[in-house]
């Protein structure tokens, strides 16, 4: 069969052969290595649960087909923790193909099989045979039946028509009409009292609801690209605030997974030494064959000389330790290496299930304590936790800069019994340490509407990359010429990031790209690109963001800390974000329970929309650019952020139809009175 007869087949009807656990098929020569495997999950359903997890797997195929799987999938759950259907895993290379080459009736549908395929891609999924994009258990799919059927469903829709997603599931086709979302996604979104991490663990294993961390579940992830210039902006950030250039200085920090990967790539780029840790051998490799780190290195005794040798010659290069980061800080101090910037971002958010090691055991050991023993393995971790604060903590106090990377760090530091508490914690200020929302991307970025705006060349072709950099830069070039002071710094950041995007070879996966800017930067160079798709200069454009952004996230431990006002508990802003871009003209939209900070600590929407050169694109972006923006910076505002009541300020006076409510400031003394 084809490529195309596959998609529209959907589940066949002869089942396949099974397929062995660590091989792929079809792969090109250079991706023959072993698979990059998901841990096996906790063990926590009942007997009877277990019926429950198969008679629900079950529902995807005939009747004939149940006693030949029954026994696969019992052995799948039991292995494994969940039930992945391995042996529907498509024949065929995943990968983000030309838009051409896919079947259908709608070009945005086939835009989104495009974009759920470059989540799947080897080169950009972390275990991709589970369906998992990053972060441990950012899922586009809990199994592969899902998977068939979704991309069957694409194949077959009119723009006449609504493909609705519960958690992975394709519940089905729907009719609308052509200015609706072509697709609409929920991922985890429970019942409050049924988000706690066990749930996750239980349900997901159920099979009825999945993790869709941010741009997994969305369709919209780009590979570690999309984080690149997040961390690049961070980490230039960081060491403008404590005043020192990043030449010749040290960042240090740990995670080499499908977003902590992008550390090393960002601080080369902006021009420190970098030590990134990892305890997982199969990144570590996949890392450093992609270029994203230029050593690595096993010994700390080694890496103690290495480092100093860079310091000493001011050397741009970016070292991976091959072991746990607790080694790294605790070595550093004893041997006064002074770290000026660090963090960490392993996947804290899934401390139990694979996303944080604890020290003192190999990489072996600590896979098979997770899946037999649990309870212990848990025990290690919170011991390692106060172990790697307490390091931390020896080095602030010699001058270190540290910020939580979003990534649960301190919040389960906390849990932990580290020292990691501030001395008079309040609603906005908990820990000792800023979240890097608080002290750098908020204030420098997201309260002016600078976020993560992103976009996709459908037909995959690197020259179409490259004209749309020009588009992009030239169009930030001419805005930068009447921008205002408050944010000439966020226009020439990434003015000098879009210039030098080729030559750090940022493409993995999909020929896309990603830089910051906001509301009126985003729907001018979405213009431009839908002007040139129409002269047809470049082929069709898919625009998104992360959800990491200016409206898209309400998580009080990450996006929103820097909201002061009691509301960063609240998630009225991602919700009516995501309703508010369906009605005016995204082509897909969704929203989740669960992101980098964990199952229960955040919602999180996104989008996705298909420029195709007409006026109907030209309508589309505008309307729903303006609100994706705006709408998050009128809650900053709200919260009396001095940055975001500029901008929303500014944007009223170029749009006479938004009026948005402005605080009114008390005066301090009155209230100290």
């Amino acid at each position: 069969m084809t490529f195309q007869e596959q998609i529209t087949q959907g589940i066949p009807s002869v089942l396949p052969q099974p397929k062995p656990y660590d091989t792929r098929r079809n792969a090109e020569p250079a991706e023959q290595t072993n698979i990059n495997h998901a841990p096996k999950r906790k063990e926590i359903l009942s007997e009877e649960e277990k019926k429950l997890a198969l008679r629900n797997a079950l529902r995807y195929f005939e009747p004939k087909h149940h006693a030949e799987l029954i026994p696969e999938f019992k052995e799948e759950l039991e292995k494994y923790g969940r039930i992945y259907m391995y042996r529907l895993r498509p024949d065929y290379r995943m990968y983000a193909r030309p838009i051409s080459e896919y079947p259908g009736k709608s070009e945005q549908a086939k835009a989104i099989m495009l974009m759920i395929q470059n989540n799947l891609d080897y080169a950009v999924a972390q275990h991709p045979h589970e369906l998992i994009t990053y972060g441990g258990n950012g899922a586009v799919f809990s199994n592969w039946a899902q998977y068939l059927l979704t991309m069957k469903y694409l194949s077959e829709m009119t723009d006449e028509q609504t493909l609705v997603m519960y958690s992975g599931h394709p519940m089905g086709l729907f009719p609308s009409h052509k200015d609706a979302p072509r697709v609409v996604v929920t991922n985890g979104m429970m019942i409050p009292n049924y988000s706690r991490p066990d749930d996750w663990e239980k349900f997901n294993a159920l099979g009825v609801t999945q993790y869709g961390q941010m741009t997994a579940g969305s369709y919209m992830y780009i590979g570690p690209q999309g984080i690149v210039h997040g961390t690049t902006i961070t980490v230039l950030n960081g060491f403008r605030k404590i005043k020192k250039n990043p030449t010749g200085n040290l960042f240090v920090t740990s995670g080499l997974g499908g977003m902590s990967g992008a550390q090393p790539k960002a601080g080369t780029i902006a021009g420190c030494v970098t030590v990134c840790a990892e305890v997982n051998p199969k990144i570590t490799k996949i890392r450093h064959e992609q270029g994203w780190i230029h050593e690595v290195i096993e010994n700390i005794n080694e890496l103690v000389i290495r480092v100093r040798k860079a310091l000493e010659n001011k050397e741009v290069v970016s070292i991976a330790y091959l072991g746990n980061v607790v080694d790294v800080w605790e070595k550093f101090d004893t041997e006064n290496i002074h770290i000026d910037l660090g963090s960490d971002q392993t996947s804290l958010h899934n401390p139990w299930a694979g996303g944080y090691y604890p020290t003192g055991f190999t990489f072996e050991e600590s896979n098979e304590m997770m899946a037999n023993n649990p309870d212990q393995f848990k025990i290690e971790v919170q011991k390692t936790l106060r172990q790697h604060a307490a390091a931390i903590n020896k080095h602030t106090s010699k001058g270190t800069y540290f910020f939580d990377y979003g990534n649960a760090f301190l919040l389960e530091a906390s849990r932990a019994g580290a020292d990691v508490m501030a001395e008079n914690p309040t609603l906005g200020r908990e820990f000792k340490y800023p979240s890097y929302v608080q002290d750098i991307m908020g204030p420098m970025c997201f309260d002016y509407g600078f976020g993560p705006f992103r976009w996709v060349c459908a037909s995959g072709n690197p020259e179409d990359l490259a004209k749309t950099d020009k588009i992009a830069c030239d169009v930030l070039e001419e805005m930068m010429k009447n921008s205002p002071s408050e944010i000439q710094q966020q226009m020439a950041d990434n003015i000098q990031w879009i210039k030098g995007a080729q030559e750090n070879k940022l493409v993995v996966g999909s020929q896309a790209r990603i830089l910051y800017a906001d509301a009126e930067g985003r729907t001018k160079i979405a213009e431009a690109f839908n002007q040139a798709i129409a002269r047809g200069e470049i082929g069709y454009v898919v625009l998104g963001r992360d959800h990491h952004d200016v409206s898209g996230t309400d998580s009080p431990y990450r996006e929103t800390s820097n909201i002061y006002d009691g509301s960063r508990f609240t998630s009225d802003m991602a919700f009516q974000n995501v309703i508010g871009d369906s009605f005016r003209g995204a082509t897909w939209v969704s929203i989740h329970n669960g992101g980098g900070v964990g199952w229960g600590e955040v919602v999180n929407g996104g989008f996705g929309m298909v420029l195709d050169g007409s006026k109907d694109a030209s309508r589309r972006l505008e309307s729903m650019l303006f609100w994706d923006v705006n709408n998050g910076i009128s809650r900053r505002s709200w919260a009396r952020n001095e940055g975001a009541v500029f901008a929303i300020k500014r944007a009223m006076e170029t749009q006479p139809l938004l009026k948005v409510t402005i605080p009114n400031l008390v005066d301090d003394a009155l209230l100290n009175e």
